[in-house]
């Protein structure tokens, strides 16, 4: 399982920037991101290459800021490659919090990030499918 950061930034002009600066002056490398708004705030979820780093630097700057465990899966990059995974999920009845993609530098795969009720079960799922989840290392994060 890999480590996601959950950042709550005010929904006003140069919050997100803030953080991203924050990140970047800190020399943490923004691997996957993405953001979900309402009216007042947003809440940006990203992978870095330094979780921990990432997380005191963020707390040290007066975000608040929430860990998460997410199961980033290897996808086949192709027509279907989604749906071959999403069918299990289904039958096994993993519930999907979110999920959204990471942009990968292994061009033939495509790796999608989820956040599921039940970790274990879909753990479990993936390994009785074969299909493989992607740890960390393989990611270049800490």
């Amino acid at each position: 399982m890999v480590k996601q950061l959950s950042i709550f930034v005010q929904n006003r002009s140069g919050k997100l920037a803030a953080a991203t600066s924050v990140l970047r002056d800190n020399g943490v490398d923004i691997r996957a991101l993405t953001i979900a708004d309402t009216p007042d705030f947003g809440i940006l979820r990203i992978l870095v290459d330094d979780a921990a780093k990432a997380e005191q630097v963020l707390v040290d700057n007066n975000f608040i800021v929430q860990a998460t465990e997410v199961v980033v899966v290897a996808v086949p990059d192709e027509k279907g490659g989604l749906a071959a995974l999403l069918e299990p999920m289904a039958e096994s009845g993993v519930n999907i919090e979110y999920m959204y993609s990471l942009i990968s530098r292994n061009v033939k795969d495509a790796y999608m990030v989820f956040r599921v009720t039940d970790n274990a079960a879909f753990l479990a799922m993936l390994a009785e499918k074969n299909l493989k989840h992607v740890t960390p290392a393989e990611l270049g994060l800490k």
